[in-house]
């Protein structure tokens, strides 16, 4: 795709699987030399097999690290920066998924979404961007979903919240670096199949109905989109593109959407089941 990324110094978390775990496929398949952990055992130990069987095999390093555990997390950054003397592109895409409404979710479940997915970015933000700014170069991703600005009905508060404050501070984030030559690139993404978020997680009945008629995303078409967007410096990747216009509809029209939402007829698809 391009020679930017020959060489960079990327780590990637909930890289182990799904869209994680096509994002390090495809930087390492660019050039890039790729650190990237999970906290799923299972998953660790099927990414390290299909490693193997790659060209770009050896750009890979795979490891378990828990995001939430914040002396263990720096502490591996630091092993990253040591090793390598810079971290050139840091991709928070770790997230806790329990798809359930609020009272059948237990406080320490729904807390466990933050930790995750807000908590985690935020600390390996915070350990990175001295080192970033110290060499004067640097890019961070930050995966988010739609559900933060579209939120309709079979939506999870918890899951939903946490992609809604990872939002609001990556657009922060943006001001803050925009006289700086670090850059960060916000991911809001809609309905991507063939991953365990659906194959596990989440009932196809809880989506809205019109996505029967929306075609779905696939982890390596993000991945794909991402690289574009790290190297174009995009600010905001929304994916599919035209979710960006439903969100300003659903802006100015909440109760609209939520209707246009809910239209259609027949069984939801299995999007568990989507090829890559």
């Amino acid at each position: 795709m391009t020679q930017s990324l020959q060489n960079k110094v990327c780590v990637v978390t909930g890289g182990t699987q799904g869209i994680g775990w096509a994002i390090v496929q495809a930087l390492a398949a660019n050039g890039a030399i790729v650190y990237a952990f999970g906290f799923s055992s299972g998953s660790l130990e099927r990414a390290e097999v299909e490693r193997e069987t790659l060209p770009w095999r050896d750009q890979i390093y795979l490891s378990r690290c828990d995001v939430t555990d914040r002396v263990a997390y720096e502490a591996w950054l630091d092993e990253r920066w040591k090793e390598n003397g810079r971290l050139d592109i840091l991709i928070n895409n770790a997230a806790y998924v329990q798809w359930d409404d609020v009272l059948d979710m237990s406080t320490e479940q729904a807390l466990y979404s933050m930790r995750v997915g807000y908590d985690g970015m935020v600390t390996g933000i915070r350990k990175v961007l001295p080192w970033m700014l110290e060499v004067g170069q640097g890019h961070i991703v930050n995966v988010g979903s739609i559900t933060s600005r579209i939120i309709v009905r079979g939506s999870s508060a918890a899951y939903t919240a946490a992609k809604a404050a990872i939002d609001a501070y990556t657009v922060t984030l943006q001001m803050e670096l925009a006289a700086t030559p670090i850059n960060a690139t916000l991911v809001r993404l809609g309905t991507v199949g063939g991953t365990d978020f659906f194959k596990q997680h989440v009932d196809p009945s809880r989506t809205p109905k019109l996505n029967k008629y929306l075609p779905a995303l696939t982890p390596p078409k993000v991945a794909h989109d991402i690289l574009k967007a790290i190297d174009k410096k995009q600010n905001i990747l929304t994916l599919p593109h035209y979710l960006g216009s439903l969100s300003v509809i659903y802006q100015i029209a909440p109760g609209f959407s939520r209707w246009l939402a809910d239209l259609g007829w027949g069984k939801h698809p299995d999007y568990g089941q989507k090829e890559w």
